[in-house]
C-alpha cells in the first residue's frame, strides 16, 4: 500500500491500540488543540513519513512495540514494519509548547477550555527546552488565552525573548492582534501559523463566538509580506459541515495570497462529539486539491522549519508525504 493511501486511512481512524514493550519515552500528551486532555499518543514512521495517532485500547489497528522504538503497525491483516519516534515536546525533533493552556473563548471543536489548565512561567519553559535540547532542532509556541488577547501576546512575546537564547528558529500560533505579526517580525521569529479554522466565515461563526474572521485573514497577510515565501501557515479543519467546493476555494484563497494551508482532519470532540472524522477518500480528495494549488501559488510545504508542517503527523502534507 502507498504511503498517501496508507496515512490517509489512518487519520481517517484516528487511533491505535499501542501493546509490547513500555513505550512511555514514546508517548506524546497535548495541552492544546483538540487532542488536549486526551491519554496520549503516538508518532509511527516508516522512513521519513510519519503519522499521529491517539492512544485508544479499542482501536480495531494495533502498533505492537518490540522495545527500543521498533514496531509494527498491525492493519487489515498487514504487518507494517516501522518505529515509534521520540516526541520533543508534542512532537518529535520540536520542542513544540502550549504557553496556556486554558482559554476564555468557547470554539466548538477544542477541549481547553474545559480543561481548566495552568499558564507556564517562562522559567518552566525554559527548563522544558532544556530537557530536550539535544535532540530538537526548532521551537514552536502556541497558546490560548488566559485574560484577553492582548494579554497573551504580550506574554508570549516575553516568552519568545528569553527563547531566543537557543539560536534555534522559532515558530509562533497565537490569536492575533492587528500588531502581532510585526512584533513577532521583529523579535526574528521565523515562521507564524494564524489559524482561520474553517473553510467558511459562516461555519467560523458559527464554531468560534466572539472570534473574527475578517481579523485573520488581514493578519496573515501582513504576515506573508513580513516572513515572506513557505513562511506563513493556517489551520483549516476538515468535517465542520464544509463542502468540497468551499474547502477548494479557501485553499486557493490561502495559498494565493502566500499562505500555506494546513489541513486537520477533524477530531470529533468537546461540543462536536457527533460529529464524524472525514472519510479516507475525502482526505485523499481534499489532498490533492491541495497539492494542485500550493504547486499554483509556487509554495513549497518542505520549507517548513517548525510547528505542523514541518512536523507533519497529524495531516498528509503535499511535498512530504
Amino acid at each position: 500500500m502507498q504511503w498517501t493511501e496508507l496515512k490517509a486511512r489512518l487519520l481517517a481512524a484516528g487511533s491505535v491500540n499501542l501493546s509490547g514493550e513500555p513505550a512511555d519515552q514514546y508517548i506524546a500528551r497535548s495541552s492544546a488543540g483538540p487532542g488536549a486532555g486526551g491519554s496520549g499518543a503516538v508518532f509511527f514512521s516508516m522512513g521519513a513519513h510519519r503519522v499521529k495517532l491517539a492512544l485508544d485500547p479499542l482501536s480495531p489497528i494495533e502498533i505492537v512495540h518490540r522495545g527500543n522504538g521498533v514496531a509494527d503497525l498491525w492493519y487489515e491483516g498487514t504487518i507494517i514494519p516501522g518505529r515509534l519516534l521520540e516526541p520533543g515536546f508534542h512532537c518529535p525533533d520540536q520542542a513544540f509548547i502550549t504557553v496556556t493552556g486554558s482559554c476564555i473563548f468557547k470554539c466548538r471543536y477544542c477541549s481547553v477550555p474545559h480543561l481548566s489548565g495552568q499558564r507556564k512561567s517562562i522559567e518552566e519553559i525554559m527548563a522544558m527546552v532544556e530537557s530536550v535540547r539535544h535532540r530538537i532542532g526548532a521551537i514552536s509556541i502556541t497558546s490560548g488565552v488566559l485574560e484577553s488577547i492582548e494579554e497573551e501576546e504580550s506574554y508570549v512575546l516575553e516568552v519568545v525573548k528569553h527563547l531566543l537564547v537557543y539560536k534555534l528558529p522559532i515558530g509562533v500560533s497565537i490569536y492575533p492582534t492587528d500588531q502581532t505579526p510585526d512584533r513577532l517580525n521583529t523579535l526574528g521569529v521565523a515562521e507564524v501559523k494564524f489559524n482561520i479554522e474553517a473553510a467558511t466565515p459562516g461555519l467560523f461563526a458559527t464554531m468560534c463566538p466572539g472570534l473574527r474572521y475578517d481579523r485573520l485573514w488581514q493578519v496573515l497577510e501582513r504576515s506573508v509580506e513580513l516572513f515572506g515565501k513557505n513562511r506563513v501557515f493556517s489551520n483549516v479543519i476538515v468535517g465542520l459541515g464544509e463542502t468540497d467546493a468551499e474547502m477548494e476555494t479557501c485553499i486557493g484563497r490561502l495559498t494565493s495570497h502566500g499562505v500555506i494551508p494546513v489541513l486537520r482532519p477533524l477530531n470529533p470532540v468537546a461540543a462536536l462529539t457527533g460529529f464524524a472524522r472525514p472519510s479516507a477518500e475525502r482526505i485523499k480528495k481534499i489532498f490533492i486539491m491541495h497539492e494542485r494549488a500550493l504547486a499554483a501559488a509556487g509554495l513549497d510545504p518542505r520549507e517548513a522549519r517548525t510547528m505542523c508542517t514541518n512536523c507533519t503527523g497529524c495531516d498528509l502534507v503535499p511535498g512530504r508525504d
